[in-house]
């Protein structure tokens, strides 16, 4: 069983930048492919990035493609998304989320993701 803990979320202003985090406080995440995610009030979750295990390959949306930068520390069971020149419309709740799906390319879809974190707010300020 995966827990995952998201953090580093938080209020910016448009143009500025966050760092998320997400930990798994128990299990190990190295041999998982990990993806972000994200939702607005009214909306289905959304695609925003993803790392196979070992970090081979990554994926980003074209929404945040050249922003947005998805890494991770398999030392310390972490992955990270590096947000940068934030923009309002970029506000919602951010997940991330686990799967057992190892090969390239990481998967998109909400489906194929076991674990999930509660999340962590996001909010950018125009």
């Amino acid at each position: 069983q995966l827990q995952l803990v998201e953090s580093g979320g938080g209020l910016v202003q448009a143009g500025g930048s966050l760092r998320l985090a997400c930990a798994a406080s128990s299990g190990t995440f190295s041999s998982y492919t990990v993806g972000w995610f994200r939702r607005t009030p009214g909306q289905e979750r959304e695609f925003v990035a993803a790392i196979t295990w070992r970090g081979v390959v990554t994926d980003h949306s074209e929404s945040v493609k050249g922003r947005f930068s998805i890494s991770r520390d398999d030392a310390n069971n972490t992955v990270y998304l590096q947000m940068s020149s934030l923009k309002p419309e970029d506000t919602a709740v951010y997940f991330c989320a686990a799967s057992a799906r190892v090969h390239a390319p990481p998967p998109r879809f909400t489906e194929l993701y076991t674990y999930w974190g509660q999340g962590t707010q996001v909010t950018v300020s125009s």
